[in-house]
């Protein structure tokens, strides 16, 4: 469509926009999915899912609240490009600084496919749309990860409220979020696609 933003144009925006959110702005925001993050799982169930840096939303208390929800919480492990291993996430002590500016565990590195044992996988994103399109980073991490997921997993893209947009611009590799997690809107169930008629 002619005048359609690019991804770059959009990571741009994205990124200046959360670039002037304030520190009591995200705490507050990250207080509301840490509150919304304690509903998503039952006990004993695999959630993966990760550190949120260089001021995406959120911060620990949503892992917290998944681990007191009695969730097995996993995390990424940086590697060499594609999938991403995981480790358990066992509370901020059990934390060290890691490549690219994350936080990873100490605990023994689990292969990619123990994505598959995930019910619930919460993933980074600069912004979802209503369709369940993600725009992520660009390194295509997640994208070669998500393949290992079970169809049933559900997928949860975290943004703030006005990172939840119409329509973003997709590519073919790009897979598809079944929700969005927002600070106001808590978990919204996604996959209206806007403008085409149902068959």
């Amino acid at each position: 469509m002619p005048g359609e933003r690019t991804k770059y144009a959009w990571r741009t925006q994205v990124l200046a926009e959360r670039a002037r959110v304030g520190a009591a702005v995200h705490a507050a925001e990250a207080a509301a999915l840490a509150a919304a993050a304690g509903l998503l799982a039952g006990a004993d169930e695999v959630v993966c899912a990760y550190v949120p840096i260089r001021g995406e939303p959120g911060d620990l208390r949503m892992l917290d609240a998944l681990r007191v929800a009695g969730a097995t919480v996993l995390l990424p492990v940086t590697g060499e490009p594609g999938p991403l291993c995981w480790a358990r996430y066992g509370g901020a002590d059990s934390l060290r600084k890691a490549r690219f500016g994350l936080l990873e565990p100490t605990a023994p590195s689990l292969p990619p496919e123990t994505v598959s044992e995930a019910a619930t996988i919460l993933v980074p994103a600069l912004a979802v749309d209503r369709r369940g399109v993600r725009l992520g980073r660009g390194a295509g991490y997640y994208d070669r990860t998500l393949g290992a997921a079970r169809a049933d997993t559900r997928l949860i893209a975290v943004v703030r409220d006005a990172e939840l947009v119409d329509r973003l611009p997709e590519e073919a590799h790009d897979r598809r979020m079944g929700w969005a997690l927002t600070p106001g809107g808590g978990l919204d169930e996604l996959g209206c696609d806007l403008g085409v008629s149902p068959e």
